[in-house]
């Protein structure tokens, strides 16, 4: 999946090497640029944090996902589909267990990456063919990121080779999504259509009156 004969690809490559082998708080930038062999000039190029490397992971994660998983069929329900997305990213993040099982247990806040996680969101949602844009789109990415985060932790604990654990955690957590997302629908529907009605008096209420005719104008004095 990582095209190692570029730098960046090195780079990401040797991050997540050093993060099965240690525990992810103790990897520094110089770490990796010396397992990636590159200088640190080459590193700071292509990222300036920790984050912005499994930024640049989760994109290249996201690529291969997107060329896997086949167009959404009209037969296919909403959680099904979403279901075969979620899996299918398992199943490629399968040889980085061990890396993402050190970075998970370090985990801090950092901007770049939570915007990178809820982008990679986005894109799960579309693969299943739903659509992520707009208020509605936003609030079915909080819950599939809530869905995806607490599935996770249980996929980084399932030693099974058939991942039963993950997919009844996954298919249960969908279930309850499933029944949540109708009433946001719903809800955000009715929103969508008063902010569109607030909108429209607004506009009506600052459009300037309408000009009166203009006055005839006096007819000529007799001579």
């Amino acid at each position: 999946m990582l095209d190692q004969s570029t730098a960046k690809g090195r780079i990401v490559a040797a991050a997540l090497r050093l993060a099965g082998e240690r525990p992810w708080g103790d990897v520094t930038l110089p770490d990796i640029a010396k397992a990636a062999d590159v200088g640190l000039n080459d590193l700071r190029r292509n990222f300036n944090s920790k984050a912005e490397i499994l930024a640049a992971f989760i994109r290249e994660v996201d690529d291969e996902v997107l060329g896997r998983v086949p167009e959404r069929t009209s037969s296919q329900s909403k959680r099904d589909a979403i279901f075969d997305v979620v899996m299918s990213r398992f199943d490629v993040l399968a040889r980085y267990k061990p890396a993402l099982k050190s970075i998970a247990a370090s985990w801090s806040f950092d901007p770049v990456l939570l915007r990178s996680i809820c982008l990679s969101q986005a894109w799960m949602l579309r693969a299943a063919g739903i659509r992520a844009e707009g208020l509605e789109g936003q609030l079915r990415v909080a819950g599939l990121g809530a869905v995806y985060g607490s599935v996770f932790r249980t996929w980084l604990d399932d030693e099974d080779p058939g991942l039963a654990r993950t997919m009844a955690a996954l298919d249960r957590r969908l279930r309850r999504g499933e029944q949540t997302l109708a009433s946001i629908d719903a809800v955000t529907s009715k929103l969508c259509c008063v902010a569109s009605d607030f909108a429209s008096v607004c506009k009506r209420a600052g459009a300037p009156p309408a000009p009166k005719d203009a006055p005839e104008a006096p007819p000529p004095a007799s001579a």
